[in-house]
């Protein structure tokens, strides 16, 4: 089994390293110590090769526990007040219909169109990107856009 230097520099050093890692430096101290106790009866059953590494990690260990026990948690009773923001399923299913309807929809254009279409929305080029991207005009951009937005809105219409 390996023993623990006794010097303070050494424990200052294991004080530093786990303030640095724990969101509480303040902590540090107090995390050390229960790192400490727990190696002292670990290393009854094991032997511990680094024991300035088992500290630490124990230490952040136990830092990180003690955070998310402090965690606060709704209790039921404290949840009157919080509205649910999550789509009822129907909601979800329709948005997917409409979402299936807009890919469908797509996928109709015309190749050059559904190409700069794709480009500016999904890619999120501007039409001076596109233009000189494809050798064309701005103007040809705009117009192909224009189509595409046109036959779109008309194709969802009512969806």
């Amino acid at each position: 089994m390996t023993d623990i230097p006794v010097g303070r520099e050494f424990w200052r050093d294991l004080k530093r390293q786990i303030a640095q890692r724990i969101r509480n430096p303040s902590e540090a101290e107090d995390l050390l110590h229960s790192a400490y106790l727990r190696f002292q009866r670990y290393r009854m059953e094991k032997e511990v090769h680094d024991p300035a590494a088992f500290l630490v990690r124990t230490a952040c260990n136990l830092g990180i526990d003690n955070f998310r026990r402090k965690k606060p948690t709704a209790l039921p009773e404290q949840a009157e007040g919080i509205e649910d923001v999550t789509p009822l399923q129907d909601e979800v299913v329709a948005s997917r219909a409409r979402l299936r309807r807009v890919q469908l929809g797509i996928e109709r254009l015309h190749p050059r169109t559904r190409q700069i279409f794709i480009m500016h929305r999904w890619h999120e080029m501007r039409y001076q990107e596109i233009a000189q991207r494809l050798d064309i005009s701005v103007s040809a951009v705009e117009k192909h856009i224009a189509k595409a937005m046109l036959f779109l809105s008309e194709w969802t219409e009512g969806w």
